[in-house]
């Protein structure tokens, strides 16, 4: 009797012993961050009202995406999630609110790439689906392409039973007007929205939606669309989505370079993201920003304009929504 109760002890001592390592493992896994961007430019002093708009509407999406996250989503749903909260409002250039190309409609561009196994997904040169970065989910989960655009992308998208919507949906007086002034050649700041998470299982994923430049012609296609360029991510090194004048960004494969200068120099994240910036990218007289999330949890902002729309909010509850330099 006395050897059992001994056993018991020892039986009980050893439970708890485990529980409280299986429970500090566990807060241990429940780390995760979001970063968020509604376009970088000539971002000046705003109003309050407007102020406050562009920041309830970022507070929005990342509330939206720590729920997701704290529920057990993966950072692909939080990605996805999130920027459809950005695609639906008319402040940003993309989804509803998406400038006009030179044929006085909306052609919207957006990609999603997980970086647990690189898988990627895009839509380029779309006029009629609502939201354009899930119809980029669909393609990286439900097809063997990576890129898809303009027509073939609806069809794919309504054989998916993606919503459908005339383009007259994306319009607003706002971007009409941004678009007659385009037409006489005065520029319009850039509204990408972009959205990278790092999510409770280590696994990283990035997304980026756009209505591309204001007054484009020719089908013009920016780097949004294009993995490496606009939009990356990879559990190795890091997730990153970029905003910006995208034919620089292209050209210098931005998103892609600051996973690269991670993997093999060994820079830090921001390190990384400052370089492409503020060398890279100034070199060649481009313009714009992006922001990233390593697999640590380490959060990065980098842009070379008068400001950028951006937040972050972290599992240890640290939150800020930012607008300008």
């Amino acid at each position: 009797m006395k050897h059992l109760k001994i056993f018991s002890i020892i039986i009980i001592f050893f439970l708890s012993g485990f529980t409280q390592n299986y429970n500090k493992l566990s807060k241990e896994k429940k780390t995760y961050a979001i970063v968020i961007h509604g376009g970088a430019g000539n971002i000046t002093k705003m109003t309050e009202e407007y102020e406050k708009a562009y920041y309830d509407k970022l507070n929005e999406a990342l509330i939206l995406g720590d729920s997701i996250l704290k529920n057990g989503g993966t950072a692909v749903d939080a990605v996805e999630q999130i920027i459809m909260v950005l695609e639906n409002s008319p402040l940003f250039n993309a989804g509803k609110g998406a400038v006009f190309s030179n044929r006085g409609i909306c052609e919207l561009d957006a990609s999603i790439m997980n970086g647990e196994n690189l898988t990627a997904g895009a839509v380029a040169g779309v006029t009629d689906i609502k939201n354009p970065i899930k119809a980029a989910r669909f393609v990286m989960e439900k097809s063997q392409h990576v890129m898809l655009t303009g027509s073939g992308a609806s069809e794919f998208a309504k054989l998916n039973g993606l919503e459908i919507v005339p383009n007259e949906y994306f319009q607003t007086e706002k971007r009409k007007k941004s678009w007659e002034k385009a037409v006489e050649n005065e520029a319009d700041a850039h509204g990408t929205v972009g959205c990278v998470v790092l999510d409770t299982y280590g696994n990283l994923a990035a997304g980026t939606s756009t209505g591309g430049l204001t007054n484009k012609k020719y089908g013009r296609v920016g780097d949004s669309p294009i993995i490496g360029a606009g939009t990356y991510a990879d559990n190795s090194s890091c997730a990153v989505s970029c905003t910006g004048t995208g034919e620089f960004f292209i050209r210098l494969a931005v998103a892609h370079e600051v996973s690269a200068l991670i993997k093999y120099k060994k820079l830090s994240l921001q390190e990384a993201a400052d370089f492409v910036i503020h060398n890279e990218l100034e070199k060649l007289k481009g313009d714009g920003g992006l922001i990233a999330v390593d697999n640590k949890g380490n959060i990065a902002f980098s842009f070379n304009t008068e400001g950028m729309f951006r937040g972050y909010l972290k599992s240890d509850g640290k939150k800020e929504i930012l607008f300008y330099k």
